[in-house]
C-alpha cells in the first residue's frame, strides 16, 4: 500500500528480500525493534500494524488498491508533498471526534 517494493524496505530495515516476504506471508517472528521500524517507515501506528487500530480499511479494498496504484505513477517530489498534506490533515484531525 506505501507504493514500496519488498527489496526497497528489506534495505531500509537492513534485511534481505526474501525475509520481507517470509513477514508478509506470516512466516517469520518479528522482533519489537523491527515493528517499531516498520511503523516509522510506512508512518502508521503499531496498533494498525498489529491490526487493532480502530476504523481501519481492509487492505484488500479495491479504494485501497486504486489509490496505491494511482500514487505509485506521482514523481517522488509530488508525493512527498501529498504526504505533507496528508500527515498535516492527520494532525489537524486528531482530538476531533
Amino acid at each position: 500500500m506505501a507504493g514500496l517494493s519488498q527489496g526497497q524496505v528489506a534495505q531500509m530495515l537492513g534485511l534481505h528480500r526474501p525475509s520481507v516476504s517470509e513477514i508478509e506471508a506470516g512466516n517469520r517472528k518479528v522482533s519489537a525493534e523491527e515493528l517499531a521500524r516498520m511503523a516509522e517507515i510506512f508512518d502508521v501506528s503499531l496498533a494498525w500494524l498489529h491490526g487493532s487500530a480502530p476504523d481501519t480499511i481492509a487492505a484488500d479494498d479495491p479504494r485501497v488498491q486504486l489509490a496505491a496504484r494511482e500514487l505509485s505513477k506521482l514523481k517522488s517530489e509530488d508525493l512527498d508533498r501529498l504526504l505533507k498534506v496528508l500527515a498535516s490533515m492527520r494532525d489537524d484531525g486528531e482530538g476531533e471526534q
